[in-house]
């Protein structure tokens, strides 16, 4: 089963719409679901063109396909368990919070908090992700537990804050602090990063660009032969200053 929902021209495009409702299994039930556009409740139907091709009988066979301009929509996947969601542009904040199954993919860019304390499933957005990736909110003790988050682009600041579990890989930079509170999982940055793994207590992380401003806290233990990256690498060991036992990895200047 396919749901498609295109989004309406609005007379106020710039108000958030609070559409956490908008998940695979929620469609087994119809279409018109009840979302929020700034403190205004709707239904989608007044807010999207609706297409239902098919029909399932159960969640993991539902497909969501949003299409339009979508970048001020919040919360889309927010506690999804199952099935597929594809954002053919761009989305807004929160998307895929606490998400425990399914596929989320974003062709576009995504604002900030995308995958926040993610539980498991797949978030493959295409472009850009904004600040606080894959991230705990503020006052948590863990952040993504589980799952995978993969972006294509570049992250802002604090990408896998808190990060205890899963796997986020970016495929360019991140901004300042990635890694932060690190309490396990694994934090793969392609390109480059400024002062990764600040307080880090366990976890791994691997670094195929240039840091800048590296943390004197971090304990170097070896250069060794990274063969998945076909890279040397310099490998700390820390936190120190929060008696960590994560891994850092930053490329060396050594060659394969």
């Amino acid at each position: 089963m396919r749901v498609i929902l295109e989004s309406k021209v609005r007379s106020k495009p710039n108000l958030p719409i609070e559409a956490e409702a908008i998940i695979p299994r929620n469609f087994l039930k119809g279409t018109d679901h009840v979302v929020f556009e700034g403190n205004k409740e709707r239904t989608l139907s007044e807010l999207f063109w609706i297409f239902v091709e098919g029909t399932a009988v159960s969640p993991e066979n539902i497909e969501v396909i949003l299409k339009g301009d979508t970048s001020r929509i919040k919360r889309v996947g927010e506690y999804m368990d199952t099935g597929s969601i594809v954002i053919e542009g761009d989305i807004g904040m929160h998307c895929g919070n606490f998400m425990s199954g399914g596929t989320i993919e974003i062709r576009g860019n995504a604002d900030a908090w995308l995958g926040r304390e993610m539980r498991g499933g797949t978030i493959l957005c295409r472009g850009n992700a904004g600040h606080y990736c894959a991230t705990g909110y503020r006052g948590e003790k863990k952040g993504m537990q589980g799952g995978k988050v993969e972006v294509s682009g570049n992250t802002g600041d604090f990408c896998a804050e808190y990060l205890a579990g899963g796997t986020v890989h970016i495929h360019g930079s991140t901004g300042d602090f990635p890694g932060a509170e690190m309490r396990g999982g694994e934090l793969i940055i392609e390109g480059d990063a400024t002062r990764p793994c600040g307080n880090m207590k366990n976890g791994s992380c691997v670094i195929l660009g240039t840091v800048h401003d590296m943390l004197p806290t971090f304990e170097k233990i070896e250069r060794r032969v990274l063969p998945e990256w076909k890279i040397t690498a310099d490998v700390y060991k820390g936190d120190v200053a929060n008696r960590g036992k994560g891994n850092l990895c930053v490329r060396s200047t050594g060659l394969y």
